[in-house]
């Protein structure tokens, strides 16, 4: 199954005292090594939101068929100076899964209990 997830966040006042140039120097060195590693698992685009609410400034859209992959993705993301040192700070992250129901019910047409494997349980 495909998940999406909308991974919102707030860039804060630290990073954006950072010239531009300090700023894109961050974010080639911790940001997109990061997510070129995962690049082959989870796919990304980057949205800007500051002129269209105040509750984050940005947010990334998110696929995979690997949550496992998102979930290293999200722990190697704050490992770097970005987020352990306050320039970023995620606030929520919505999950979900890509025409589930049409799972569910192909599961149930053929006579399964429609498990949930794809979450961990057999």
């Amino acid at each position: 199954m495909k998940y999406g997830i909308v991974l919102t966040y707030t860039v804060t006042e630290r990073w954006l005292a950072l010239s531009r140039e300090q700023r894109n120097a961050m974010r080639a060195a911790h940001l997109e090594p990061v997510f070129a590693a995962y690049a082959d698992r989870v796919t990304a685009r980057f949205f800007d939101a500051e002129a269209f609410t105040g509750r984050v400034s940005d947010f990334a859209v998110l696929e995979t068929e690997d949550l496992g992959a998102y979930y290293f993705l999200v722990e190697a993301l704050r490992d770097t100076p970005v987020i352990s040192e306050g320039y970023l700070t995620f606030a929520d992250i919505f999950l979900g899964v890509e025409d589930g129901f049409q799972a569910y019910e192909q599961a149930l047409s053929h006579g399964s209990e429609a498990r949930c494997s794809w979450m961990g349980s057999d």
